[in-house]
């Protein structure tokens, strides 16, 4: 970390900005809103480069393996929108009513999340928990080395 706060070796994240900060309180508010037990507990938001916002919740099923993380609702719900360009995403985690601790905090997404993010939103930032509060991390960076196939040529070229 440098002197200014800023991340010199392009892994530990940056602080997070006010806008992401924003964009943090825009996917609390759509959890809080919309949370269901056993059907809705990770709220996420996106901004894309044109300063639109999406915000998503998380799809929970019986079957686990047909549940759809709160990060690719919202992504499809941008690029539904034409939004391809993503600047930044974030989700959040609301509590089971079981825990004592009611407070809705920023998560990690989880590995199938960080790979759709690393091919849908190459160059954009993900906001995690860090030490000291959220930070912005790039995308590359919470998935290194990722699997890549080289994009067939398109063989009428």
């Amino acid at each position: 970390m440098s002197s200014n706060g800023e991340d010199t070796n392009g892994d530990g994240g940056t602080p997070a900005t006010d806008s992401d900060l924003a964009l943090a309180e825009a996917a609390r508010a759509a959890i809080a809103r919309l949370y269901a037990e056993n059907r809705h507990h990770i709220g996420s938001a996106l901004r894309t480069r044109s300063g639109r916002i999406f915000t998503a919740v998380h799809l929970d099923t019986y079957v686990g393996r047909a549940s759809v993380c709160a990060e690719a609702v919202a992504l499809g719900r941008a690029i539904a929108e034409g939004e391809s360009e993503i600047e930044a995403i974030v989700s959040v985690r609301h509590p089971r009513p079981a825990e004592a601790d009611r407070t809705i905090r920023i998560v990690s997404p989880c590995g199938i999340c960080r790979e759709m993010l690393a091919d849908f939103a190459p160059g954009s930032r993900v906001i995690v928990p860090g030490e000291e509060g959220p930070v912005g991390v790039p995308v590359d960076a919470l998935l290194p080395r990722k699997y890549s196939v080289p994009k067939r040529r398109n063989p009428r070229n």
